[in-house]
């Protein structure tokens, strides 16, 4: 891993001005006046604000976030646009403000507002027509600028070295708990933000477990070992699974892990631009087909991530979505057999104008601990 500390550049406020502009394209699109973004990584997305209360109100000439007094410093430092402190329910300035720019029509994101938020909105903007529309800014997330890749990268190399460093002080009579501290220390003391998500580990087994989550079970020798790490960096996830084993395997579990690595390579050889989800998806069924493990396979190959842990696209049996440059994405088969053992190999995945680019550094060939 290359300087594993060395942290990426701040996305540049211009950049999110051009995002914005992107949704505001979609005002006449689907006849409305503005926009009202709630959920917090789109609302990061297109501001720059990291605070855990935040709405931004966008119309065809105004950006207005609005948050509590926590965070008047911490907005004004992070945003590029109005900022506005709300003492008492955002909902209910924002719904003042909606009236003083005269928007009669207002789109919102129907798959991330909640029941009671629709409802107060509702009674709030008298006269107001709501639009619900889903999943909009979501595709312009999944295309990642040059600065959102290389942040990413910055993750994906701060979590591989993470994983090197808990290596080293591993011993075969650690617990999977054990395990997982020492990976989210080692995370911390590299610069992370935090885990993208919860640590996976899990020995025996439990491998068997697509989402086991860490228990006091030991980590015995003769027996596969599967983490599945993910670091947060300037907001931005990775996410990487290797499959050890510990002491010595039998050639049964060998062949599994074959079956696995040579299907996440062919998965990985499919992903280029015009190629459908689908495609790469079934590049990898195809491989574990062939060693008869097609049937252990319970979960798609892949999905995108950036500012959350999955996002578009999803790399799945009918997704239809073709890749595009910019779009980064993991690979990750993985055969589970109950009661015997599991094994999943994950990349994070940039694709290019030419193919894809790799952008996890950690080795994929079996080791043993």
């Amino acid at each position: 891993c290359s300087n594993p500390n060395r942290m990426p550049q701040p996305i540049e406020p211009s950049e999110h001005e051009e995002r914005r502009a992107k949704l505001r394209q979609t005002l006449r699109l689907y006849r409305v006046q503005g926009w009202i973004v709630t959920a917090l990584p789109n609302v990061r997305y297109l501001t720059g604000f990291t605070g855990s209360s935040g709405i931004l109100l966008l119309s065809a000439d105004r950006a207005l976030l609005f948050t509590d007094p926590r965070y008047q410093t911490q907005a004004t430092q992070e945003c590029d646009c109005d900022v506005r402190v709300v003492k008492g329910p955002l909902l209910v300035e924002v719904s003042r403000w909606i009236q003083r720019l005269g928007l009669k029509t207002l789109a919102f994101e129907q798959n991330r507002i909640s029941y009671d938020e629709y409802v107060h909105l509702k009674e709030l903007g008298i006269g107001l027509r709501l639009k619900a529309i889903g999943g909009v800014i979501e595709s312009l997330r999944a295309i990642k600028s040059s600065a959102e890749i290389a942040t990413i990268q910055a993750s994906v190399q701060l979590n591989s070295a993470a994983l090197e460093q808990a290596l080293r002080h591993f011993k075969s009579t650690m617990t999977e708990v054990d395990m997982a501290a020492e990976i989210e220390y080692c995370m911390r003391r590299l610069g992370a933000d935090g885990t993208a998500f919860e640590t996976i580990v899990a020995s025996g087994e439990r491998t068997a477990l697509p989402h086991a989550r860490p228990t006091d079970h030991p980590i015995r020798t003769d027996e596969l070992l599967l983490i599945d790490m993910g670091a947060s960096v300037a907001g931005y996830a990775s996410d990487m699974t290797r499959t050890f084993a510990v002491g010595k395997l039998d050639a049964k579990t060998r062949r599994m892990y074959r079956a696995v690595l040579e299907s996440q390579l062919a998965a990985v050889q499919a992903v280029r631009p015009g190629v459908t989800c689908s495609s790469v998806d079934g590049a990898a069924r195809k491989v574990l087909r062939g060693f008869g493990m097609d049937k252990l396979f319970i979960h798609s190959t892949g999905h995108g991530l950036g500012l959350e842990i999955h996002e578009r696209p999803r790399i799945g049996r009918k997704e239809t979505t073709m890749l595009e440059p910019g779009m980064v994405i993991t690979i990750e088969p993985g055969v589970y057999q109950e009661g015997v053992c599991g094994v999943r190999i994950e990349d994070t995945i940039a694709v290019t104008s030419s193919g894809c680019q790799v952008l996890t550094p950690s080795a994929k060939e079996l080791c043993c601990l």
